[in-house]
């Protein structure tokens, strides 16, 4: 049976199983997909979703018919997979990271990697750059934002960005290097 958004919505309010199920089948696959983008060690997606999803259904009551199912639903699975951050790695007592300045050389050639590449490149950052890398540049979170909620300052968290789009844009090179040597 194909059921609207507002119709699960509604089943899910009522703590019916089978529209909960139904809403888990539909979406799984795009809150697994943000939480792979935070995460990418399978399994800890995996938990990232199934909370996020505990979350969401433990939540469904503050849903209004305004709201986006799918805005809402990111907006769990990403602070889902911070709280999963802040448990794995703790920044206390870290320092100010000083500032970086440099010139770094724009890579056009992103239209020549697919999207799975891009994420496997992704994956490849150290999870704080990877962290802050997706938080600013994909859910639009700002600098102060991030700091709040990583514990970190402005400052460390502007680095951290500096510092995973430069490995990102070697990574980018190296991989259209191998690409181009087949």
């Amino acid at each position: 049976m194909n059921w609207t958004d507002q119709e699960l919505i509604e089943g899910c309010k009522r703590r019916s199983a089978k529209y909960e199920e139904v809403f888990y089948k539909k979406y799984y696959g795009y809150v697994m997909g943000i939480s792979l983008s935070y995460s990418k060690d399978k399994m800890l997606a995996d938990e990232i979703t199934n909370d996020s999803f505990i979350k969401f259904f433990g939540s469904i009551k503050k849903f209004e018919d305004f709201q986006s199912v799918k805005a809402w639903l990111r907006r769990i699975t990403v602070n889902t997979a911070i709280d999963y951050f802040r448990k794995q790695k703790k920044f206390q007592n870290q320092s100010d990271v000083s500032e970086e300045t440099g010139v770094f050389h724009e890579v056009n050639a992103l239209q020549d990697l697919a999207f799975q590449d891009i994420i496997n490149l992704i994956n490849l950052l150290p999870v704080d750059h990877r962290m802050v890398f997706n938080l600013y540049e994909i859910e639009g979170y700002s600098h102060k934002e991030i700091g709040e909620k990583l514990g970190l300052t402005e400052s460390s968290s502007r680095v951290y960005l500096a510092r995973a789009k430069a490995q990102l844009r070697n990574l980018v090179s190296l991989h259209l290097k191998e690409y181009e040597g087949r």
